[in-house]
């Protein structure tokens, strides 16, 4: 017999992308994905034969935004829990001929993957490195916003690794880390090709940063696009962020 992937098992909760009628399952008591994972999924070029990894990827939202665009995803996660729920929402949304879920530690990334075998990387990892003293401090939700499975420079490592010379590589991150970011990209071959930061608000400093890097790319060249504006003055989405969330009238 059939599973019914739409039947919700305790906790959970089915949710619409908003996007080709596709719906996820998130847990309540789990990390849900938040507008980061959605901002990340609509930043790169696709191209139709693009052969995609994701990176850390929850329960699936980024290839579920994403698989209309490209030929096949292939999504990395290292929880378990997060890995089953991924491949329940590629079969409740008829999308297990293009999306695959391997689970696994992508630090690892020669065991679970060929080198250069990837057209382009996608990745919303952990942001906030971790401070002498605090791994036994931080739990729940806040654990996968902080680098206690992967850092900045595991991120990038596994990205070089499975990526095609001017293989592309996609990343949100915190702008306040951008100069370590431009760093390790560097020392991986990488050169950045376009910058879009984040704000919450008009008058705020950016939060959050988006790059698109390509391997063996020549330097210069960089573009910087406008800034994308999270909230109005009185925090109802921009018209950018509706048009994202495909909530434009």
């Amino acid at each position: 017999m059939n599973e019914d992937f739409s039947k919700l098992r305790e906790g959970e909760r089915l949710d619409d992308l908003m996007r080709s009628g596709r719906k996820i399952i998130q847990n309540k008591s789990e990390f849900c994905f938040s507008m980061d994972s959605v901002l990340i999924a609509h930043f790169p070029k696709f191209k139709k034969n693009f052969k995609v990894l994701d990176l850390g990827t929850g329960t699936g939202v980024i290839p579920l935004l994403a698989a209309d665009e490209v030929a096949e995803i292939c999504a990395v996660e290292l929880n378990s829990r997060m890995a089953e729920t991924a491949r329940r929402n590629v079969e409740l949304n008829n999308l297990s001929k293009k999306i695959s879920v391997v689970e696994g530690d992508y630090r690892l990334h020669r065991d679970l993957f060929s080198a250069e075998s990837f057209d382009l990387v996608i990745a919303n990892p952990p942001y906030v490195p971790i401070k002498n003293g605090e791994t036994n401090k931080i739990h729940g939700a806040a654990a996968a916003r902080h680098e206690l499975t992967a850092t900045l420079e595991d991120v990038v490592t596994a990205a070089r690794y499975v990526l095609k010379f001017h293989g592309s590589f996609c990343m949100i991150h915190l702008a306040a880390r951008l100069c370590e970011i431009v760093d390790a990209l560097h020392r991986h071959q990488f050169e950045m090709k376009r910058l879009q930061i984040i704000q919450p608000k008009i008058n705020r400093d950016a939060n959050l940063i988006m790059i698109e890097a390509v391997v063996g790319g020549k330097p210069g060249n960089l573009k910087i696009l406008p800034p994308l504006v999270v909230h109005n003055e009185d925090n109802s989405y921009t018209d950018e962020i509706k048009k994202i969330y495909g909530l434009e009238k």
